[in-house]
């Protein structure tokens, strides 16, 4: 870990009293949450912004109880106008990504309806898109460019939707051209749940029909989640399209979650590497 102060979660035996406990220390969590944003967001830069939305995530993570392992190169607070991309396996992803950098998110727009969630992270700048609508594309690659000319990092999981963490699905350059356009970095991130052992913990993993309750069920119930995430070389925007960017951000991802890429048999070399200068 590089310089990230992280609270550590307490270790609680599995059972009805722990997603309880959880559960209702989450609620207050979130509602302190609303608090902070209705009383002190107004009056906040955004520097102390980024600060609040840190500290708050790094106690959702503590709360149910994921142990945070943050490896590689870790963008320092200098980091201005970053687009990073990331594989998807969880909801929990934007706590992990939010607990070592704040950074405003490209999320599906049900997320809005979520209770409380979805009011949280319309506030905290989060840019929704329907993806039900073929041409809605346009729209978000123009707020994403707005927020990286602001100096604003973004976040966004190009796969589209979710796995288990033991396959990645294809990557999508749509969403890669703001990038391009304002030949910013691109910041490759890894996440990965992990079992003791070593092997992939899928308890985590909000796939196929799963309800958002099903899923935080499942995560209240969970003794201890240990999440890792790393950050790999960024890639340079400049000189590149979104098809080259984005084949370069997918295999640098793949290789270093040793997972074949969408179209690649396993095996068969990744392709360029994942740090470009």
């Amino acid at each position: 870990m590089q310089g990230i102060s992280l609270e550590k979660p307490a270790k609680r035996r599995n059972g009805f009293f722990t997603r309880s406990s959880r559960l209702i220390r989450l609620v207050l969590h979130l509602l302190l949450g609303v608090a902070k944003i209705v009383l002190l967001f107004p009056f906040a830069g955004q520097v102390r912004r980024a600060e609040l939305v840190r500290a708050w995530s790094v106690r959702v993570l503590a709360i149910l109880g994921v142990d945070l392992v943050v490896k590689g190169h870790v963008p320092d607070a200098s980091a201005r106008g970053v687009l990073f991309v990331s594989n998807h396996i969880s909801w929990l992803d934007i706590y992990l990504l939010q607990a070592v950098r704040p950074v405003r998110f490209v999320s599906k727009a049900e997320v809005r309806s979520w209770p409380l969630i979805g009011w949280l992270a319309e506030k905290t700048g989060t840019i929704f898109v329907e993806r039900t609508r073929r041409h809605d594309t346009a729209r978000i690659n123009k707020a994403v460019i707005d927020a990286l000319n602001q100096g604003d990092c973004v976040a966004l999981f190009p796969e589209g939707t979710t796995s288990n963490g033991t396959l990645l699905r294809p990557f999508h350059s749509s969403l890669l051209q703001p990038a391009v356009a304002t030949e910013a970095l691109l910041w490759p991130v890894t996440i990965r749940y992990v079992q003791p052992d070593g092997t992939a913990n899928l308890a985590p993993a909000y796939v196929d029909d799963m309800s958002f309750a099903d899923s935080l069920q499942r995560v209240l119930g969970e003794p201890e989640l240990v999440a890792e995430i790393t950050y790999l070389g960024p890639l340079r925007g400049q000189g590149r399209n979104r098809r080259e960017l984005v084949a370069l951000a997918e295999s640098a991802i793949s290789s270093a979650l040793n997972l074949a890429a969408p179209g690649r048999k396993p095996g068969k070399p990744a392709g360029p590497p994942g740090a470009q200068p």
